[in-house]
């Protein structure tokens, strides 16, 4: 390692404490009245251009949708406001704000980042980054080694806490306090939990990230990403490139991520009860080898959640290992009759997939296991429906696909017939 500590950074101040709780900001942040015409909810500002009074002289505060629009302005205040932020800043897609962060660095910057990352941010971070020269150094245990991993190139440490698709969690003040002795900004990737339960800015994290298409909008029907933060010249960079790389939403998509908001902490709240109800049914069935979720006093960092959580809270994601290998994975996800198999997570409706399979395919398989993402682990995002329900169908799919495939493995994996399809080969 080689220390940089005179280059040591101060943990940018936290936006002043709300004077009001979450569930009044999330219905009332950037939401203001129309002077015009008294409209309670915001109109859905088209005008890809706005009118000057003179030359350089807008009418308002907008020039240019790219550069700045009503929609997505009042969706970044009320972002700001959820997260304890001075600023936000809207993108076309979680992806997208990540690739910004990472454009704002100089070639041959260094990053460390934990090894369960979202499949898409692995991709960013070993085939897109790389080739503008950042390089990005992965850690499966980022609290215990960050010293040895810090070079004098080292500029940003990027952390998901919970993990996906494993739920493991990383203490963010323990990080921040060994970044930020050698002037190394932190970023922690909130899109598994939401502002609701977790505020990351509040544990000395410099920039938080979400995709918006998950928890914040809620509802599948938006693809958008967000970056939080307080320090201003944060604001200035980041700001610049949004602008000039142009990866910005639509202004109908702002507002359909801010009306979704305005329910996020109903719905993250009954997401939890749904997900503890599930991870109890889960721990306690004998198809099951193990249960990832934070919520559980069984998690290994149960302790980080009483402490970096609202309340304590596990969130609505959960995964688990079925008896039965990939194929049992498979079976189990074809035979839920409430959860879909689908893709992404976030949504009112009650999701399934295999990582190893799906949102997780392109990390190479030693890479994955390495972290715990093996064939048979199922990633569960959990809904608004009734938590009995979705009990129900996690345990009858679970006893189906065991039963199934332990009858496949028995006629010796059905070589010939019906059963010479083998499962997983799509």
């Amino acid at each position: 390692m080689t220390a940089h500590s005179d280059q040591a950074i101060t943990t940018p101040p936290r936006a002043p404490s709300p004077v009001h709780g979450f569930g009044t900001l999330a219905v009332h942040a950037g939401s203001p009245h129309d002077p015009a015409t008294g409209a309670v909810i915001e109109a859905i500002s088209l005008s890809t251009t706005f009118e000057q009074t003179a030359v350089g002289q807008p009418i308002g505060q907008f020039e240019y949708s790219r550069s700045s629009n009503p929609n997505r302005a009042n969706f970044e205040t009320m972002v700001a406001a959820l997260e304890h932020a001075k600023y936000a800043l809207a993108f076309s897609s979680g992806s997208a704000t990540t690739a910004t962060i990472l454009q704002s660095l100089a070639a041959g910057s260094h990053v460390i980042s934990v090894s369960d990352v979202y499949g898409g941010t692995h991709r960013y971070f070993t085939q897109v980054a790389k080739a503008h020269g950042v390089k990005v150094t992965f850690t499966p245990e980022i609290e215990v080694d960050i010293r040895d991993h810090i070079t004098e190139a080292t500029k940003l440490v990027w952390i998901e806490t919970p993990s996906n698709p494993t739920l493991r969690l990383v203490d963010i003040r323990a990080v921040v306090t060994q970044a930020h002795k050698h002037g190394i900004l932190v970023v922690v990737d909130n899109t598994f939990l939401s502002p609701y339960v977790q505020n990351p800015l509040d544990h000395g994290a410099d920039i938080v990230v979400h995709s918006v298409t998950k928890y914040i909008n809620g509802h599948s029907d938006v693809v958008m990403g967000v970056a939080a933060f307080n320090s201003d010249e944060l604001h200035k960079r980041l700001s610049f490139l949004q602008n000039a790389i142009g990866a910005i939403p639509s202004a109908f998509d702002s507002w359909l991520a801010h009306r979704g908001a305005k329910t996020l902490h109903l719905r993250a709240r009954e997401a939890t009860t749904n997900a503890t109800a599930v991870a109890h049914a889960l721990e306690a069935s004998p198809y099951v080898i193990a249960v990832n979720y934070p919520g559980l006093d069984s998690h290994p960092h149960r302790a980080i959640a009483k402490k970096q959580h609202r309340n304590g809270m596990g969130g609505g994601m959960l995964s688990f290992r079925i008896r039965g290998g990939h194929a049992a994975a498979e079976r189990f996800c074809q035979l839920t009759k409430i959860f879909t198999l689908a893709e992404s997570l976030g949504g009112v409706e009650s999701l399934v997939e295999v990582p190893s399979s799906m949102t997780h395919a392109g990390i190479p398989k030693d890479q994955r296991e390495a972290v715990g993402v093996f064939d048979d682990l199922v990633r569960i995002s959990c809904g608004v429906e009734d938590a009995e329900d979705l009990e129900k169908d996690v345990l009858q799919a679970l006893e189906l696909a065991v039963a199934e495939t332990t009858t496949t493995a028995k006629l010796g994996n059905g070589t010939n017939g019906v059963n010479g399809t083998a499962n997983g080969q799509h």
